[in-house]
């Protein structure tokens, strides 16, 4: 039997309700608040939200005039958002006429236009949280060595592993097993809904300095285990556990 906060994929797009409040804040205010979002994944790899449009503040809507075409969402209004002293062009978006029925009545906020989302009264970061996706942390006694261009910059026998759905594992070493000597600190800086933000260190490679680590010195209370560790971006990097060579994983970060 499916379940009842479940809706049947469409076409690439698939929808699922969420039983999470998401608010949504921009220039000072909430300019939405819902307790019935719906999950959409528009690409395979994270959702975003859409709000019913009756808990949205319409009067800080106003059509830009222009128009978006989807080959699965069918054509979207435009609309900007309007609030005293702030406004951000053509940052809603709502499918009135959709080949997915269920998107009618929705309206889509741009997510990085916005200042603020909320899942209850927690920050969220990036894109939603999946509901199918699980992050797990655990001490290991597994021996792991990192080379970067052949030399070692890393040996640790008390790595903490990162289990994340759908990802590579990631191995988080103690900086007291790692020659940070070797590392440059990078002034790359990126954000992650499920672990925070992260800190870069780059490595000569080539000639060249290139990013190969990610640090959270900070993380989001379900990723605390990996405070102030230092994972080093397998796709770059040589990395051995136990003595044996791992495949570089092709990623994004490839």
């Amino acid at each position: 039997m499916d379940r009842p906060d479940m809706i049947t994929s469409r076409g690439t797009v698939r929808l699922e309700r969420s039983a999470k409040r998401v608010r949504v804040q921009f220039g000072g205010q909430m300019i939405a608040d819902t307790t019935r979002p719906m999950l959409v994944w528009e690409k395979p790899y994270y959702p975003t939200y859409y709000i019913p449009l009756d808990d949205i503040d319409a009067t800080l809507l106003s059509p830009s005039g222009e128009t978006r075409h989807s080959p699965s969402r069918g054509v979207a209004t435009l609309f900007t958002v309007k609030v005293p002293g702030r406004e951000a062009a053509e940052a809603a978006a709502r499918y009135e006429d959709s080949p997915i029925t269920e998107l009618r009545d929705l309206v889509r906020f741009d997510w990085e236009a916005m200042d603020a989302w909320y899942e209850e009264d927690e920050p969220v970061y990036v894109h939603p949280r999946d509901p199918h996706t699980r992050v797990d942390i655990l001490a290991s006694s597994r021996h792991v060595r990192v080379e970067v261009a052949g030399v070692t910059v890393a040996d640790s026998p008390r790595p903490r592993l990162l289990f994340e759905t759908g990802l590579p594992t990631r191995y988080y070493l103690p900086r007291t097993d790692v020659r940070m000597d070797l590392l440059e600190h990078s002034q790359t800086v990126t954000r992650y809904p499920y672990k925070g933000q992260t800190e870069h260190f780059a490595a000569l490679i080539d000639g060249q300095l290139k990013d190969v680590a990610g640090s959270y010195p900070t993380p989001l209370p379900e990723s605390q285990k990996i405070a102030g560790l230092i994972a080093f971006y397998d796709e770059r990097v040589d990395t051995f556990v136990d003595g044996a060579r791992q495949d570089r994983p092709k990623t994004p970060f490839s």
